[in-house]
């Protein structure tokens, strides 16, 4: 896909907000024809700019258990180190988000676990075996504010 045009755009912000919003109602907000709306959003779609889509889940919800921030530092930084971490990082349902950062570390994971003993044995049994991790330092959330 060539560049992003003020109606892609449209499109790609009102999916963030409701991805589960009728073709209808899309193009109806964003200017288009149901027809020519629904080509653009496959486009996109076909072109990775969007990549799938995702419930998102209250952190209010029962049970909602400990959110631990997680910086990875890796051995090297090439590319074959960063696909083979980033591979293995998706295999892990707790660890529901993931940044390649500059800086200090090379990423920053939200790790969602139900308590401290549960993190002690992710952080040992998952974590440290990642690939090309050198280093680990987790950090606690005592309180958010996020939105979701």
């Amino acid at each position: 896909m060539q560049s992003l045009d003020d109606i892609d755009r449209r499109i790609l912000n009102r999916l963030r907000l409701d991805a589960r919003i009728t073709n209808q109602a899309l193009a109806s907000e964003v200017g288009l024809s149901p027809s020519a709306c629904l080509r653009r959003v496959r486009l996109l779609e076909q072109s990775g700019v969007i990549r799938g889509y995702a419930a998102i889940v209250s952190h209010a919800a029962p049970h909602e258990g400990t959110t631990a921030i997680v910086q990875i530092e890796l051995e090297r930084q090439t590319e074959e180190y960063l696909v083979r971490f980033e591979k293995a990082v998706r295999d892990h349902a707790e660890i529901q988000e993931w940044y390649l950062m500059t800086g200090g570390g090379d990423y920053v994971l939200r790790v969602q676990i139900d308590g401290i003993d549960a993190y002690g044995a992710f952080h040992r049994d998952v974590l440290s075996r990642l690939p090309g991790v050198s280093r680990i330092m987790s950090s606690f959330a005592m309180r958010s504010n996020r939105r979701m």
